[in-house]
């Protein structure tokens, strides 16, 4: 069994696996030696893990995990993956990108993959059909516009996400919230619009957070996929299995 861990910015994510097949899954907002503890508690077949942390990872999780299991990866700019990495500047890669990218790889292999992963950022990652990588683009999130909106004026309202909300807004509060998520539903359409006419037989993968929010919301054809890091993470982890 493996254990992937995925640390990002507002929230943890953890999965065990038995070689491909994911059996559970956890979501926290802070990582702990808990969590650890009640996950190799519950699956004592554990015998590999793999760590991928935006920040460094606390040293008790990783200590814990490492002398918990046979083999432990500590994702990294050196670490081998399936996916032919080409971005100029690897050690500046997110390490969530980077999982999502081998991630999607595993589930549509040797396809033009266009990869959006809506979290507190906003990631836009392209991926050839000859597994190459060479880069993508960051956008803000949907909360962070939100926030920003309402720090960066005198009066504006901090507002959030809502259902029902009007093509264009008719007072201060659904201008925001229209402004903010027609503004970022418009982004994404064009990205897959451009993006399909230039590869062929493109398809678009959703992740992260906020994917289920956008879901229905997208006039493309998409494929959701929220454990999609995770999968990468595995994927990686056994990648780095077989070339020991």
């Amino acid at each position: 069994m493996n254990l992937a861990v995925d640390i990002g910015n507002t929230r943890t994510r953890a999965a065990v696996f038995s070689q491909s097949e994911l059996i559970e899954a956890y979501s926290v907002e802070t990582p702990t030696v808990e969590l650890a503890e009640r996950i190799t508690d519950k699956f004592p077949g554990i015998q590999y893990a793999i760590v991928s942390s935006v920040n460094e990872p606390d040293t008790d999780l990783v200590n814990y995990i490492s002398k918990k299991v046979q083999k432990y990866v500590e994702l990294n700019a050196s670490t081998p993956t399936p996916v032919k990495n080409l971005y100029q500047t690897p050690e500046t890669l997110g390490k969530d990108r980077l999982a999502a990218l081998v991630g999607a790889f595993t589930v549509f292999p040797a396809t033009n993959l266009l990869i959006i992963d809506t979290g507190t950022a906003i990631t836009y990652d392209f991926l050839g059909a000859n597994n190459e990588y060479s880069g993508g683009n960051i956008s803000p999130g949907m909360d962070m516009r939100f926030k920003a909106l309402n720090h960066y004026t005198g009066k504006l309202p901090r507002e959030k996400a809502a259902e029902g909300f009007p093509e264009m807004g008719f007072d201060t509060k659904t201008a925001i919230i229209s402004g903010v998520i027609n503004g970022i539903l418009y982004e994404m359409e064009a990205y897959i619009s451009i993006f399909s006419a230039k590869y062929k037989e493109l398809k678009t993968i959703l992740t992260g957070g906020d994917a289920n929010f956008f879901d229905k919301k997208l006039k493309k054809t998409i494929f959701v996929i929220p454990n999609l890091t995770l999968i990468g993470l595995n994927c990686i982890l056994q990648y780095n299995e077989k070339t020991d």
